[in-house]
């Protein structure tokens, strides 16, 4: 099934009950953004995602990531404790 984000807001109830029989699609500007699933599902593919890859080094990382860290390990660490010092500048004025 897939459905635009505003009907998907508008029926969400009815897409949980949808959702136990099979995935549901939902789209934002006329593209595949998001997919609800039932839970029995998302465990599904997490027991096969465990049995195909071991979990990698850095979660969420493709290989450049982790070459590129090592290489400047230093200087991304203090990007690091700067933010968590300091935070996003002009985050005051973000309207998000």
């Amino acid at each position: 099934m897939s459905i635009t984000a505003t009907e998907a807001k508008n029926r969400f109830g009815q897409l949980l009950e949808q959702a136990q029989r099979g995935p549901v699609f939902i789209e934002k500007s006329g593209r595949r953004h998001s997919v609800l699933l039932s839970v029995e599902q998302y465990e599904l593919l997490v027991v096969a995602q465990r049995q195909v890859a071991p979990e990698p080094a850095a979660p969420g990382y493709g290989p450049e990531a982790q070459a590129f860290y090592a290489k400047y390990k230093d200087w991304v660490d203090e990007q690091h404790a700067h933010f968590e010092k300091y935070g996003v500048f002009g985050e005051e004025y973000r309207l998000w």
